[in-house]
């Protein structure tokens, strides 16, 4: 018996050290990745959690005041608001963090080898990033959702181009100061390859800052799908977003305020969240006195 109470407290200390555990124990940390945790469950099982299809108008009750029918009222063709924001969390999502991760990719490639080698190809990205930098990423993104055409790919394409410099730049200089450590010249004296080096041991040592940033631009992605949405350039419809459905509620904002009002809320919340989330991350992993050093 004693010895399982030692090992329940073992794997309590265990659980308290680790990250995830130095994260969900705070306040800041355990309300907000609930609420994350609560979002995706939410987004992955609309189809079978929400009370109405998504799609289906019913203009008997349209821009109905919120009740017990329907929890969040209806939008001007009787569809239940509730449904579409649920299934809009699947859009926002999967946009977001697919956007994000392709870019999050292919920016910490192209830094890590440019950092590394230097030379031609290094002055090229790092011009071709200061050139992107200037530019906002809203503008970027509206430029080619012009260019490509409206659509959830050409919206994924459009937010991981605009984000891709900043991860570019952030690791490439994560692995400017770290090429030159002991352990990096041990590795290349005892004959390791170019790629060996970059790859197995530059990326993975600078991983940690860039993860952090990469879950902060996620909050960031979300409002600029959402701004595509609202304009008409991001998912068309019947597909819901939370950027579609605020872009329809404006002509109903004093007739129906819900149509605007929820979805909006539900940018705003999940926004915060995740940056809540990822300020305790940096605690956790002290990111910020890492980067003091480096």
């Amino acid at each position: 018996m004693s010895l399982i109470i030692d090992t329940q407290a073992g794997a309590g200390q265990s659980f308290r050290r680790s990250v995830a555990g130095k994260v969900l124990l705070t306040p800041k940390g355990g309300i907000s990745g609930c609420y994350l945790i609560c979002l995706v469950l939410l987004a992955l099982l609309a189809p079978w959690l929400t009370p109405y299809p998504y799609d289906v108008q019913e203009l008997s009750i349209a821009s109905q005041a919120p009740s017990l029918a329907h929890w969040l009222g209806t939008d001007e063709f009787g569809r239940d608001v509730l449904s579409r924001i649920m299934y809009g969390a699947r859009t926002s999502l999967s946009v977001s963090i697919t956007a994000i991760s392709v870019s999050v990719l292919v920016g910490m490639t192209l830094g890590a080898v440019a950092g590394y080698f230097g030379g031609m190809f290094d002055r090229f990205v790092t011009a071709a990033v200061d050139l992107s930098w200037s530019f906002p990423e809203i503008l970027i993104a509206l430029i080619l959702v012009a260019i490509i055409g409206p659509g959830l790919h050409s919206t994924m394409l459009a937010i991981g181009i605009a984000y891709l410099a900043q991860f570019t730049r952030l690791t490439r200089a994560q692995i400017l100061g770290l090429k030159n450590e002991t352990f990096i010249e041990a590795t290349r004296n005892l004959g390791a390859s170019h790629g060996h080096i970059v790859f197995r041991h530059l990326m993975p040592n600078a991983l940690a800052p860039v993860i952090i940033c990469g879950m902060l631009a996620t909050g960031d992605a979300i409002i600029l799908e959402a701004t595509l949405g609202f304009f008409g350039l991001g998912a068309q419809p019947p597909v819901p977003s939370w950027g579609a459905m605020m872009s329809s509620g404006t002509a109903q904002i004093f007739k129906a305020p819900w149509i605007i009002i929820f979805p909006g809320l539900a940018v705003a919340v999940t926004v915060i969240m995740i940056n809540l989330f990822g300020d305790a991350l940096i605690r956790a992993l002290d990111i910020r006195a890492k980067l003091r050093e480096g």
